[in-house]
């Protein structure tokens, strides 16, 4: 179905055009199974030059051979991830999208976005995590998957059944968005503020916050477990000193980025059920918060399409 051949340039502005229309799901496929904003652009930007160079007049299928590509190729980028993540210092956390500049980002549908969803779906292989990103989160059927990754129906069926079992003991019931905003707003009211009692309240006995900072002085190294030593950690007065919080929509849900005499300094949000917030996530890494900055420009431009003639 799929065949490489010499650039056709001929029809060039309907590559562009069925790109464009596509990018943002290439864009959630290679994100959701990479966790990378940066991972996942460099990702699309492999697949715009394979279009460019493939004979698009045997290609029965355009969003299939686009979608099958990118999965391939952020599958292999993930396995090398996977070997770069082990000498990662501290706590790895996927990196936030700014879902609230860009929506189409979780337009398709909302599975397998959040922040603490992606973050649980790294215990899974990379091919285990694109089959289930495929079909949770886009709705591809089964034979479609197999088709797009080479493997059996039958296999498919086998990894998305276990694939869902595994993440069924990992996650929570998670609360409506509305609620979440809620909490999340009284945690950052409670931290800047120092009321150590007010935010243990909203954490569960079992609570866990985790800071990603790559090794960046005064980052937790490891997770900082139970609601009073996370409640401590949170009121920590230089985090607050003259900080301004600002709000964003990241991952389809509520966070907030603390700024610093206008630097950002972190991002932060959480994961919480009916029992309160079981999950703190802080993002300290200076790259990673860049990363969710320029999210927000992401669809201002396809990379590569000015150049695509030359």
């Amino acid at each position: 179905m799929y065949v490489d051949s010499p650039p056709v340039t001929s029809d060039l502005d309907e590559a562009v055009s069925v790109f464009v229309r596509y990018r943002a799901r290439l864009f959630g496929i290679a994100y959701r199974v990479l966790g990378s904003v940066a991972e996942a652009e460099d990702v699309v930007q492999e697949v715009w030059l394979r279009w460019q160079k493939t004979d698009r007049s045997v290609v029965v299928s355009p969003v299939a051979f686009l979608s099958s590509a990118t999965t391939r190729m952020a599958i292999n980028v993930a396995q090398s991830a996977r070997m770069r993540r082990e000498t990662y210092i501290g706590p790895w956390l996927p990196e936030p999208v700014d879902t609230g500049a860009d929506p189409e980002v979780g337009a398709q549908r909302a599975e397998a976005l959040e922040l603490a969803l992606l973050l649980v779906l790294e215990r899974l292989s990379p091919v285990e995590r694109a089959v289930y990103v495929l079909r949770e989160a886009f709705d591809y059927a089964y034979p479609e998957i197999a088709e797009m990754l080479g493997l059996s129906v039958v296999n498919v069926r086998k990894i998305v059944s276990r694939a869902r079992r595994h993440l069924a003991d990992g996650q929570r019931e998670s609360v409506a968005a509305a609620e979440h905003r809620r909490l999340l707003h009284a945690f950052v009211s409670a931290a800047r503020t120092g009321d150590v009692a007010s935010l243990e309240t909203l954490l569960t006995a079992d609570a866990v916050s985790l800071s990603d900072g790559n090794g960046l002085r005064g980052c937790a190294r490891i997770p900082v477990l139970g609601r009073a030593r996370i409640a401590r950690m949170s009121t920590y007065p230089r985090l607050w000193r003259e900080a301004g919080p600002r709000w964003v929509d990241a991952n389809g849900l509520t966070g907030v980025v603390i700024h610093q005499a206008d630097r950002p300094t972190a991002f932060m949000t959480i994961a919480a059920s009916e029992a309160g917030i079981h999950q703190v996530m802080w993002v300290f890494n200076p790259r990673k918060i860049t990363a969710f900055l320029d999210s927000r420009l992401r669809c201002a431009s396809v990379p590569g399409i000015a150049s695509a003639g030359g």
